[in-house]
């Protein structure tokens, strides 16, 4: 792509600003124009802001040290001014998230969002690229709704989500899911935590994360949604239900999946499925599309945490253990990296999508 979009990320102190940063700071469309923050970071340089919180495992990127941090809310029509559009990762309660998003795309500046306060507004696409891109098609449904030329909000999905959902969206398509039991085992950083500020979960697991289960049992069935009349209209199949543990992780949810179907495939259709699959954003080649979305592992002790979370850039998902169940008809496990593909990366992918699409258009 000849065009360069200059974007800004609000939010950027946070772990998943961090990871945004780490991911875009060499960026071949995207340059980095605007870091902001809360009150209290604003005016300082990013280095100072941090104060030492500097989380990723790279270094912190010299062009982006030296940024002055500006306030998110106060600062709102600068950053509008000087950016394409932002990408939004912040901490506060969800009316006020929603009515900062909706402020900067009233600015006429797109907001891409990692946050979960507009993933149930029915004319805001909650895209998996790979899977319901076609759901891009109600951002202008949207924008007569605010009353925009370019401003709108996109959202990714819950970072749990995307270890399963993208195995079980084209076995639908094929085979009929009708029935989903999911267990997930998620990672600290999910929390927005590192070992040194959460010492509780050393050698620990916890029974609950807040408002985990109705998300992984709600969302998807967006995903699953048609746009109808300016809307995106949930489905109601397949049925999920869900129990989500927080584990001694630093990165990488895993999935525990249990699917039953309409029409009961082989065990070799189900991995032919997952083999061949491949979408948009791989036809498309955009930067952060990994070659080969879904892997499969024969060996019975794969895939593993450590080991491939950070499959192609952290980007695919890996699943592995498909077997008979029997009270199902099948069970298997799948893995995500949480704060790339399931955060910064899938927000990143998006934005990509978007553009290559012609939903946002570089203007600053």
């Amino acid at each position: 792509m000849d065009k360069k979009y200059k974007i800004g990320i609000i939010g950027a102190t946070g772990m998943v600003g961090q990871r945004f940063i780490s991911l875009l700071h060499d960026h071949p469309w995207f340059e980095i124009k605007v870091l902001a923050a809360s009150a209290r970071s604003a005016g300082k340089t990013y280095e100072e802001a941090l104060g030492g919180r500097w989380v990723m495992t790279t270094s912190l990127p010299e062009n982006v040290k030296n940024l002055t941090v500006l306030d998110a809310q106060a600062d709102m029509e600068k950053i509008a001014s000087l950016v394409d559009f932002v990408f939004c990762a912040v901490d506060m309660k969800k009316d006020e998230i929603r009515a900062l998003e909706n402020a900067y795309a009233k600015l006429e500046c797109p907001v891409i969002s990692n946050n979960s306060a507009h993933r149930f507004t029915p004319d805001v696409p909650m895209i998996i690229p790979e899977l319901n891109y076609d759901h891009a098609k109600v951002i202008e449904d949207q924008k007569k709704r605010l009353g925009t030329k370019r401003g709108f909000v996109a959202v990714k999905s819950n970072c749990s989500l995307q270890s399963y959902v993208p195995a079980l969206y084209p076995l639908d398509e094929k085979f009929g899911v009708e029935d989903v039991l999911v267990c997930t085992y998620q990672a600290i950083s999910g929390a927005g935590k590192t070992f040194d500020r959460w010492p509780e979960m050393i050698d620990n697991v916890i029974p609950y994360i807040g408002g985990e289960e109705e998300k992984s049992e709600q969302e998807p069935l967006k995903i699953w949604g048609k746009v109808e009349n300016g809307e995106i209209v949930p489905a109601t199949s397949p049925k999920f239900t869900a129990q989500c543990l927080r584990v001694p992780v630093s990165d990488g949810h895993m999935a525990a999946v249990f699917v039953r179907f309409k029409n009961k495939p082989s065990k070799e259709e189900i991995i032919a499925v997952w083999d061949n699959f491949s979408s948009v954003p791989q036809e498309l080649q955009l930067p952060h599309a990994p070659k080969k979305f879904l892997n499969y592992f024969t060996e019975d002790n794969m895939p593993q945490t450590k080991l491939h979370r950070d499959l192609e850039g952290g980007m695919a998902v890996s699943v592995g253990r498909l077997r008979e169940d029997s009270q199902y008809d099948y069970k298997f496990v799948c893995l995500s990296h949480n704060t790339l593909r399931g955060a910064a990366g899938g927000g990143v992918l998006l934005a990509e999508l978007l553009c290559a699409q012609g939903y946002i258009e570089p203007v600053k």
